[in-house]
């Protein structure tokens, strides 16, 4: 039997299992800076596809506070207005905590459609919370964004898991 040198630790560092999750969201919210033209807004919010990809795959590894400090940041990233995403990042997963102790299971067609709602009532509370700041376009505006989101939802999942696994190996 082989044994391990003394320096060697079977667990992965601290910054690893915390600081993968956070950086890989950020760069999610930072894919609004890349200098893309479009006439309607297309793009979905990478950022928050992230926050829920991480949170559905992994609900024991976040707090619901940690959607306050991300959704900041990508307010900040995005332009959106300050404290919108904030207060819709940390709401939905309030909503999630509550809702993990109500669901038995769930697979994969469950949590898109977890995803699918939660990504819905963002884009509408984002429209309905741009109308104080007095950048409300128009509601139809918001289906092609929703698409989008629903169908990188997915994609995003399979990033977040091979991060995930990544992040464990190191």
């Amino acid at each position: 039997m082989r044994l391990l040198p003394a320096h060697v630790d079977l667990v992965p560092p601290r910054r690893w299992t915390i600081g993968v999750p956070i950086a890989s969201t950020l760069a999610g919210s930072a894919v609004a800076a890349l200098p893309f033209v479009l006439s309607a807004p297309l793009l979905p919010s990478f950022g928050l596809l992230m926050l829920l990809s991480w949170r559905l795959l992994r609900p024991e590894m976040w707090a619901a506070w940690i959607a306050l400090p991300l959704g900041l940041a990508d307010d900040l990233l995005t332009g959106n207005a300050l404290g919108s995403a904030a207060a819709l990042w940390t709401a939905t997963l309030l909503v999630l905590d509550r809702l993990d102790g109500v669901m038995v299971w769930r697979d994969h067609w469950a949590d898109w459609a977890i995803a699918a709602i939660a990504i819905q009532c963002c884009a509408i509370g984002e429209w309905l919370l741009s109308g104080f700041v007095g950048g409300q376009g128009s509601f139809a505006a918001l289906a092609p964004q929703v698409i989008a989101a629903l169908l990188c939802y997915p994609a995003a999942v399979r990033i977040t898991a091979s991060l995930d696994r990544w992040r464990l190996r190191r």
